[in-house]
Protein backbone atom coordinates (compact mmCIF):
# COMPACT_ATOMS: atom_id res chain seq x y z
CA UNK A 1 0.00 0.00 0.00
CA UNK A 2 0.59 3.69 -0.20
CA UNK A 3 0.12 6.06 2.93
CA UNK A 4 0.14 9.80 3.04
CA UNK A 5 0.86 11.78 6.17
CA UNK A 6 0.78 14.87 7.82
CA UNK A 7 3.89 15.22 9.43
CA UNK A 8 3.55 17.52 12.73
CA UNK A 9 5.51 18.70 15.83
CA UNK A 10 8.91 17.71 14.63
CA UNK A 11 11.82 17.70 17.23
CA UNK A 12 15.02 16.26 15.52
CA UNK A 13 17.87 14.84 17.43
CA UNK A 14 19.68 18.12 18.14
CA UNK A 15 16.32 19.37 19.56
CA UNK A 16 15.62 16.86 21.94
CA UNK A 17 16.58 17.27 25.78
CA UNK A 18 19.54 14.90 26.67
CA UNK A 19 19.43 13.12 23.62
CA UNK A 20 21.50 9.91 23.46
CA UNK A 21 23.42 8.61 20.42
CA UNK A 22 22.19 6.50 18.22
CA UNK A 23 23.73 3.45 16.90
CA UNK A 24 23.64 1.18 13.81
CA UNK A 25 21.88 -1.68 15.54
CA UNK A 26 18.45 -3.19 14.38
CA UNK A 27 15.32 -1.10 16.56
CA UNK A 28 12.23 -3.43 18.25
CA UNK A 29 9.32 -1.99 16.86
CA UNK A 30 6.01 -1.39 19.21
CA UNK A 31 2.83 -0.84 17.65
CA UNK A 32 0.63 0.54 21.05
CA UNK A 33 -3.37 1.05 20.01
CA UNK A 34 -3.60 -0.10 16.55
CA UNK A 35 -6.37 -1.95 16.96
CA UNK A 36 -9.34 -1.45 14.06
CA UNK A 37 -8.89 -3.03 10.34
CA UNK A 38 -7.31 0.01 9.39
CA UNK A 39 -4.70 0.78 12.65
CA UNK A 40 -3.84 -2.76 11.95
CA UNK A 41 -3.84 -2.03 7.90
CA UNK A 42 -1.12 0.77 8.78
CA UNK A 43 0.80 -0.37 12.13
CA UNK A 44 2.04 -3.25 9.76
CA UNK A 45 2.67 -0.60 7.27
CA UNK A 46 4.95 1.25 10.05
CA UNK A 47 6.10 -1.60 10.81
CA UNK A 48 7.69 -2.68 7.42
CA UNK A 49 9.69 0.04 7.00
CA UNK A 50 12.11 -1.57 9.86
CA UNK A 51 13.88 -4.76 9.75
CA UNK A 52 11.81 -7.92 11.33
CA UNK A 53 15.09 -9.32 13.08
CA UNK A 54 15.79 -6.53 16.04
CA UNK A 55 19.30 -6.77 17.62
CA UNK A 56 18.44 -6.82 21.14
CA UNK A 57 22.20 -5.84 21.99
CA UNK A 58 21.35 -2.08 20.69
CA UNK A 59 18.72 -2.40 23.15
CA UNK A 60 16.74 0.35 20.70
CA UNK A 61 13.10 0.41 19.93
CA UNK A 62 11.27 2.71 17.64
CA UNK A 63 7.44 3.74 19.40
CA UNK A 64 4.37 4.21 17.59
CA UNK A 65 1.59 4.63 19.75
CA UNK A 66 -1.79 5.55 18.15
CA UNK A 67 -4.04 7.85 20.13
CA UNK A 68 -7.24 9.61 18.94
CA UNK A 69 -5.91 8.87 15.19
CA UNK A 70 -2.56 11.02 15.94
CA UNK A 71 0.57 8.09 15.84
CA UNK A 72 3.17 9.77 17.97
CA UNK A 73 6.44 8.11 16.91
CA UNK A 74 9.52 7.84 18.81
CA UNK A 75 13.05 6.46 19.53
CA UNK A 76 14.80 5.46 22.28
CA UNK A 77 17.01 3.20 24.04
CA UNK A 78 16.11 1.36 27.24
CA UNK A 79 19.32 1.47 30.15
CA UNK A 80 19.23 -1.45 32.76
CA UNK A 81 20.66 0.25 36.10
CA UNK A 82 21.04 -1.06 39.61
CA UNK A 83 18.68 0.04 42.22
CA UNK A 84 21.18 1.15 45.06
CA UNK A 85 18.44 2.60 46.89
CA UNK A 86 17.07 -0.35 47.83
CA UNK A 87 18.32 -2.55 51.16
CA UNK A 88 18.88 -5.74 48.52
CA UNK A 89 21.53 -3.88 46.84
CA UNK A 90 23.39 -1.93 49.54
CA UNK A 91 27.19 -3.04 50.01
CA UNK A 92 27.64 -5.57 52.14
CA UNK A 93 30.85 -6.90 54.17
CA UNK A 94 31.27 -10.61 53.63
CA UNK A 95 34.02 -12.58 54.61
CA UNK A 96 36.13 -15.17 52.63
CA UNK A 97 35.81 -18.59 53.94
CA UNK A 98 38.74 -19.56 52.44
CA UNK A 99 41.56 -16.84 54.17
CA UNK A 100 39.52 -15.18 56.32
CA UNK A 101 40.06 -11.60 54.90
CA UNK A 102 37.52 -9.13 54.33
CA UNK A 103 36.13 -7.88 51.08
CA UNK A 104 33.69 -5.36 50.02
CA UNK A 105 31.53 -7.22 46.99
CA UNK A 106 28.35 -5.85 45.49
CA UNK A 107 25.47 -8.25 44.94
CA UNK A 108 25.67 -8.20 41.09
CA UNK A 109 29.67 -9.33 40.92
CA UNK A 110 29.66 -13.02 39.97
CA UNK A 111 33.76 -13.40 41.30
CA UNK A 112 33.19 -12.47 45.05
CA UNK A 113 30.72 -14.09 46.83
CA UNK A 114 28.29 -12.14 49.04
CA UNK A 115 25.33 -12.01 51.32
CA UNK A 116 22.37 -9.30 50.34
CA UNK A 117 21.07 -8.00 53.76
CA UNK A 118 17.59 -8.94 54.91
CA UNK A 119 14.38 -7.97 52.89
CA UNK A 120 11.86 -6.56 55.47
CA UNK A 121 8.43 -8.47 55.12
CA UNK A 122 6.15 -7.35 52.73
CA UNK A 123 8.81 -5.50 50.54
CA UNK A 124 9.98 -6.88 47.30
CA UNK A 125 13.58 -7.05 45.49
CA UNK A 126 13.80 -4.44 42.86
CA UNK A 127 17.50 -5.17 42.08
CA UNK A 128 17.40 -4.28 38.40
CA UNK A 129 15.75 -0.37 37.47
CA UNK A 130 14.74 -0.04 33.71
CA UNK A 131 14.52 2.82 31.90
CA UNK A 132 14.50 4.82 28.96
CA UNK A 133 17.03 7.45 26.82
CA UNK A 134 15.48 9.19 24.14
CA UNK A 135 17.06 9.13 21.00
CA UNK A 136 15.48 11.50 18.81
CA UNK A 137 13.92 12.27 16.53
CA UNK A 138 10.36 12.25 17.36
CA UNK A 139 7.39 13.58 15.62
CA UNK A 140 3.52 13.28 15.19
CA UNK A 141 1.59 11.63 12.00
CA UNK A 142 -1.95 11.72 10.72
CA UNK A 143 -2.96 9.38 8.46
CA UNK A 144 -4.97 11.35 5.38
CA UNK A 145 -5.45 8.64 2.76
CA UNK A 146 -4.10 4.45 2.01
CA UNK A 147 -4.13 3.44 -1.44
CA UNK A 148 -4.13 0.38 -2.55
CA UNK A 149 -0.90 -0.69 -4.37
CA UNK A 150 1.71 1.55 -5.71
CA UNK A 151 0.88 5.86 -5.94
CA UNK A 152 -1.16 6.26 -8.72
CA UNK A 153 -3.00 9.37 -8.17
CA UNK A 154 -5.45 8.82 -11.80
CA UNK A 155 -6.47 5.42 -11.67
CA UNK A 156 -5.58 4.44 -7.57
CA UNK A 157 -7.90 2.68 -5.63
CA UNK A 158 -8.36 4.48 -2.33
CA UNK A 159 -8.77 2.33 0.57
CA UNK A 160 -9.14 5.04 3.38
CA UNK A 161 -9.49 8.63 2.50
CA UNK A 162 -10.17 11.16 5.64
CA UNK A 163 -12.46 13.18 4.72
CA UNK A 164 -12.49 16.19 7.33
CA UNK A 165 -15.74 17.72 7.14
CA UNK A 166 -17.76 14.42 7.24
CA UNK A 167 -15.27 12.52 9.55
CA UNK A 168 -14.58 14.98 11.93
CA UNK A 169 -17.89 15.43 13.49
CA UNK A 170 -17.71 13.40 16.57
CA UNK A 171 -14.77 13.81 19.02
CA UNK A 172 -15.34 10.20 20.33
CA UNK A 173 -15.94 8.40 16.87
CA UNK A 174 -11.79 7.71 15.93
CA UNK A 175 -10.88 5.19 13.18
CA UNK A 176 -7.49 4.05 13.18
Amino acid sequence: PTAFFKVSNIQTTDTVPKAGRKTKHNPEVILNNFSTRLGRRTGRFLASLFSHQPQFTGRQVVTFHNQRDYIFVRHNRYIFEENTKHPAFRRTLTADSNDGNQSVASSNTSAVRSKPTSIPAGQKAEPVVARLQELGPRFTLRLRWLQDGTFDPEHGEYEWYHRRKQMDTSRRKFHL
